[in-house]
C-alpha cells in the first residue's frame, strides 16, 4: 500500500487524542500468560485466579508460650486457689508432643508448636509454675483459648486472589505459604527503544560542538519499568533509512519505542518505514507538545514514534505507549499518578481543538504554569510539581478554576519553591 511521504509537506490534518486513545484501547489486550517464581512474581499481574490447595495452617497450634491443658482441668483456678497438673512432657515448632493427654495432664508448649491429641486450649507460661513433674496452674481457660485452629488463615477451596491482581509483597507470601513454588502471571510486554539522530551521544558522553547527550533513553527506561516492560538490548542509531529497516524487520518486542525521527523533516524516515512495512494508523495528533507522534502495527507489535524533544516525548509515551504497555501487562491504563484538586494562581491559556499536556508548579496552595515550558525544555518537567491536561473542548482555563493535578512525585509535595514562575 502506498504511504504518503509527508517529510518537508507537513501534516495534511491531525487526529484527535481521543481517537488515538480509542483505538489503542480497542488493540491492546493482557498478552498471555506465563509461570513466574515466587520469589519474582511481586509486582506481576495474576493471570488465573487463585484457589487454596490447603488449609493455612494445616494443624492446630499454640498461640502463646505455656502449657497445653484441657481447658475443662483448669475451671476454677485462680491465684488465691491454682490447680496442679501432673507434667508429662513437651512441645516445639516442628517437635510435637508424640502422645495424646489425659485429664489432669499438661504439656509445656511453645509458640508455633502443634496442640497434642487431648488438648484444646492453652495456658500462658506466666500463669503457671512448675513444681518437679508436675505444673500449677493459677488461671483457668476456655477450651480454644490461645489455640490457632487449623485452617484458621485460609481454608482450603477459598478464593484466595483474582485474576487481574498486580501482586504485592503480602500476596506474594501468602501465596507462599500455600506452597506454591511459581504462580501464572501474564507475561510482560517486551519493549525494544530505537533512539535516533546523527547528532546524539550516548549516556556518559560530555555535550559539545554540535552534538547532544541522548536523554530520552533514560527517561524511557524508567517508565517503562515504571509500567512493568522488560526491555531490549538498544543502541542510538543514526538517521539512516536502511539502520533503521533492518531494526524494524528483525525485532522481537511487542512494543517499540521509536525516539526522534517522527516527524515531518528529510531526515525523519520512521514513520514512511512503518507504513511500508505495517501500518502507520496515525501520525500527527492534535495535542500540544507531541503533535508529531505517530501510532502503528508492524504484525501484531506496536509501534510508537516519539518525537525526539525531551518533553514531547515524555508527553507522547504518558498519553499512548504508557497506558498500552500496561493493557499489554494486564495492569489499568490508567496513568500511575498520585492526584489532587487545587485552584488555578494564574490562567492556563489553550486552543480549542487541541488537548494541552501543562506542567504547573504548585505553591501556596495553588497551581501555577510553568513558565518557560518548550517542548525541548526537559528541565521544565523537572521544576515541575505535575501536569495538567486540558481538554481539546476548552479554550484554556481562567484564574481560581479548580484543576486536577497529576503529580510527577509519589508524595505529595507540601511546598515546592522556585518552581512555579522561574
Amino acid at each position: 500500500m502506498a504511504v504518503r511521504d509527508v517529510r518537508m509537506r507537513g501534516f495534511a490534518d491531525r487526529a484527535d487524542v481521543e481517537d488515538v486513545d480509542a483505538y489503542l484501547r480497542g488493540a491492546a489486550a493482557a498478552l498471555a500468560a506465563e509461570d513466574v517464581e515466587m520469589l519474582a512474581c511481586r509486582g506481576r499481574v495474576l493471570a488465573c485466579d487463585v484457589v487454596a490447595p490447603v488449609d493455612v495452617p494445616d494443624f492446630a497450634r499454640s498461640a502463646m508460650d505455656g502449657y497445653a491443658v484441657r481447658g475443662e482441668d483448669t475451671f476454677g483456678a485462680s491465684s488465691y486457689a491454682p490447680l496442679e497438673l501432673e507434667l508429662i512432657g513437651e512441645a516445639y515448632p516442628a517437635r510435637p508432643f508424640p502422645g495424646t493427654l489425659a485429664a489432669g495432664q499438661a504439656v509445656r508448649i511453645m509458640t508455633g508448636a502443634p496442640v497434642p491429641a487431648g488438648a484444646n486450649a492453652v495456658v500462658m507460661a506466666e500463669h503457671c509454675s512448675e513444681n518437679g513433674g508436675a505444673v500449677s496452674v493459677a488461671e483457668a481457660v476456655s477450651p480454644r483459648k490461645h489455640v490457632g485452629a487449623r485452617g484458621e488463615d485460609i481454608r482450603e477451596g477459598d478464593a484466595v486472589l483474582a485474576a487481574g491482581r498486580r501482586l504485592r509483597p503480602q500476596d506474594a507470601g501468602l501465596l507462599a505459604s500455600l506452597g506454591l513454588a511459581s504462580v501464572a502471571c501474564v507475561r510482560r510486554p517486551r519493549v525494544q527503544l530505537l533512539v535516533t539522530g546523527n547528532e546524539l551521544l550516548p549516556v556518559g558522553s560530555r555535550p559539545g560542538g554540535c552534538r547532544i547527550v541522548d536523554s530520552n533513553s533514560v527517561v524511557l527506561r524508567a517508565l517503562v519499568e515504571r509500567d512493568g516492560g522488560e526491555l531490549l538490548p538498544f543502541e542510538i542509531l543514526p538517521d539512516d533509512p536502511d539502520r533503521i529497516r533492518a531494526e524494524f524487520e528483525h525485532s522481537a518486542a511487542d512494543v517499540l519505542l521509536v525516539s526522534g525521527g517522527s516527524s515531518v523533516g528529510a531526515e525523519d524516515h520512521a514513520p514512511r518505514l512503518v507504513g511500508e512495512l505495517g501500518t502507520l494508523c496515525f501520525h500527527g495528533v492534535s495535542m500540544r507538545p507531541s503533535s508529531p507522534s505517530g501510532i502503528g502495527r508492524l504484525g501484531e507489535s506496536f509501534v510508537f514514534l516519539l518525537p525526539g524533544n525531551p518533553v514531547s516525548c515524555l508527553c507522547a509515551y504518558e498519553f499512548f505507549a504508557g497506558p498500552t504497555l500496561r493493557a499489554l501487562g494486564g495492569r489499568s491504563r490508567a496513568w500511575p499518578h498520585r492526584r489532587v484538586r487545587l485552584p488555578l494562581g494564574r490562567k492556563i491559556a489553550s486552543a480549542v481543538g487541541r488537548t494541552d499536556y501543562v506542567r504547573v508548579g504548585i505553591e501556596a496552595g495553588r497551581v501555577l504554569p510553568i513558565a518557560t515550558a518548550g517542548a525541548s525544555i526537559l528541565s521544565s518537567t523537572v521544576r515541575a510539581s505535575g501536569v495538567v491536561l486540558v481538554p481539546r473542548e476548552l479554550e484554556g482555563m481562567p484564574e481560581g478554576a479548580e484543576v486536577e493535578v497529576l503529580l510527577y512525585d509519589e508524595e505529595f509535595p507540601d511546598e515546592a519553591p522556585g518552581t512555579a514562575g522561574s
